[in-house]
């Protein structure tokens, strides 16, 4: 009797653990300028890498005409070139917005100088990249606006581009007059030669191709595991966020969200905890 008693009692606590629900409050997490960006580098990522992998192994094409005065490898450069230099100038204005954005744009999320933001990346580290058992299940190792990790992942990676960039630029510095190649003229015959510079420079596109897959795991396994809107949040900017992280009423936030569907404007307040993730 006392063991049928004792399973009757687990079974209580495992149908209430599992009809538990949440409220959550929609969230203004990603503001238009942050979505223009994301957009921009991905679109300007694809074509970089299919042009670049043209320009570095060029197809051979059967044409009724000289291929002197077809020209088709020159647009395909000319395409390579703009689009780095669209590229370099979101890069500048994403620095700008560094400073200029929300709390979740802000320079300090991408850089762990704190002990928070080293014990998220270890969390982040155990529970998503190597699957391992939460033990805590605490409600602030979820991050709302990039975790840890990701978002140091990207200032690496963002170091990583301005050295792509340097040694693209170094490689057309030759060819080119204008003054902003010719500024990294020195790359080339610092990393060896043209051949080396190019080795790396192809590199770098491999790095920057496996990055995006993890990325696009990576947010499509939160999007699943977590369901707050991680994957459409760049589109429409907001998440979905536990009630008891939201200071403000629902009604503050559907007020401040219609204002927010034409004026982008400032986000829902986050306990003081929640203010760097």
């Amino acid at each position: 009797m006392s063991n049928l008693r004792y399973e009757y009692s687990n079974t209580i606590k495992l149908i209430n653990m599992a009809t538990t629900t949440y409220n959550y409050k929609r969230v203004y997490v990603w503001e238009l300028a942050v979505r223009f960006f994301h957009w921009i580098t991905v679109f300007s990522l694809i074509t970089l890498v299919i042009t670049g992998f043209i320009i570095a192994n060029p197809p051979a094409l059967n044409m009724h005409t000289e291929a002197a005065t077809t020209y088709w490898m020159g647009y395909v450069r000319f395409i390579h070139f703009t689009t780095a230099y669209i590229l370099i100038a979101n890069l500048i204005f994403r620095i700008y917005w560094l400073f200029a954005g929300n709390q979740f744009a802000n320079w300090r999320n991408f850089i762990p100088y704190t002990k928070k933001g080293l014990h998220n990346i270890l969390h982040v580290l155990r529970v998503d990249i190597f699957l391992m058992k939460d033990k805590e299940h605490k409600l602030s190792n979820i991050s709302v606006g990039h975790n840890y990790l990701a978002a140091f992942s990207y200032f690496i990676m963002t170091l990583f581009f301005i050295f792509q960039v340097m040694t693209g630029l170094g490689l057309m510095a030759d060819t080119s007059t204008w003054w902003l190649p010719k500024m990294f003229h020195w790359i080339v015959p610092a990393l060896g030669g043209d051949i080396t510079a190019r080795y790396i420079h192809h590199i770098f596109t491999w790095i920057f191709m496996a990055f995006v897959v993890i990325h696009v795991y990576l947010v499509l396994f939160h999007d699943y595991l977590e369901a707050r809107g991680e994957a459409s949040a760049m589109i429409s900017g907001y998440k979905f966020v536990r009630s008891e992280r939201v200071e403000e009423t629902e009604e503050e936030i559907i007020e401040k969200a219609k204002e927010q569907m034409w004026e982008g404007g400032k986000e829902s307040h986050l306990g003081d905890d929640e203010k760097d993730v």
